[in-house]
């Protein structure tokens, strides 16, 4: 789960009380990811067996056929594929704070790419394909489906990464609009790192940058898994104790203060996320 962090042990040598050395376990620093960017994301997100990441079923493919479309914290970007592949995006960027992320993303759209022409052209030793279509031994240990009628080599013009900060460094060049923007379970970590302030910078940013008629896509955490990440870093901690805007007002400011023009809950409709992820994912139109 996201709110849990994954320790590991080392064995490290011990002198007991008769003066013999033994061997005792000693565990590691637990991970610190302060932005939310969790490796082996969606490995423990999704649930074992699954075939593509829940999320993508409640997402309509007429907001991304022919789009230009961005996803903001794409981690490794599965995702991002994904979605790039089924619905056939025009072009699709993935942005993320950590460059260990992008470098993951771009690995694992090379090994895609590489797996699905594989299974297009199978080797002539059958025993050597893997009978499945999911894609595996990808850089966050987890298999997916990638489908969709666009041919896996197209992914590379259409899908992109790059390392960025979206509240205090991003920049597009000519004013380029999109006409869908993603940011799921990423609201949180802006919150708990640059406070309301950047929370609002979150959703006027986007704002500006959606065509009219664009669709946002927003899959914001609830107040309990702040609670849980409040003591990530100094900063955090700091910021959560002055907050004043309160995940249940989100659709509020979006609709009255932003100037969304309509909402609409995608989440009845979700299964198969692991305990501690049904979250709402709201689609909000410009």
């Amino acid at each position: 789960m996201e709110d849990e962090e994954q320790t590991k042990n080392d064995d490290v040598q011990a002198i007991d009380a008769k003066g013999q050395q033994s061997v005792k376990k000693r565990k590691k620093a637990k991970e610190v990811a302060i932005f939310g960017n969790y490796r082996n994301y969606y490995s423990y997100r999704i649930d074992q067996g699954m075939e593509e990441d829940p999320r993508i079923k409640v997402m309509k493919k007429e907001w991304f056929e022919g789009k230009n479309c961005l996803d903001i914290g794409c981690n490794s970007g599965l995702i991002t594929i994904t979605i790039a592949k089924k619905f056939g995006c025009r072009k699709i960027l993935g942005v993320d704070i950590d460059s260990a992320r992008i470098e993951d993303a771009h690995w694992n759209l090379r090994k895609i790419v590489k797996m699905s022409e594989r299974k297009k052209h199978p080797p002539a030793d059958k025993s050597k394909d893997t009978g499945t279509d999911g894609i595996t031994n990808l850089r966050d240990k987890t298999s997916i489906e990638i489908s969709g009628d666009s041919p896996a080599s197209h992914l590379f013009d259409r899908v992109s990464f790059r390392k960025d900060n979206f509240i205090q460094g991003w920049s597009t060049p000519g004013d380029k609009l999109y006409d869908t923007i993603l940011c799921l379970s990423v609201s949180k970590w802006i919150h708990l790192n640059w406070g309301d302030e950047g929370l609002i910078t979150l959703f006027s940013k986007v704002w500006r940058l959606l065509q009219p008629g664009g669709v946002f896509i927003l899959e914001p955490q609830p107040w309990k898994s702040y609670v849980s990440n409040r003591q990530v870093s100094e900063v955090a901690t700091t910021n959560y104790k002055n907050l004043e805007i309160f995940p249940d007002r989100f659709q509020e400011i979006l609709l009255d203060k932003i100037g969304f023009r309509e909402i609409e809950n995608l989440s009845s409709s979700l299964s198969g996320s692991k305990t501690g992820f049904n979250r709402p994912i709201l689609a909000l139109w410009k």
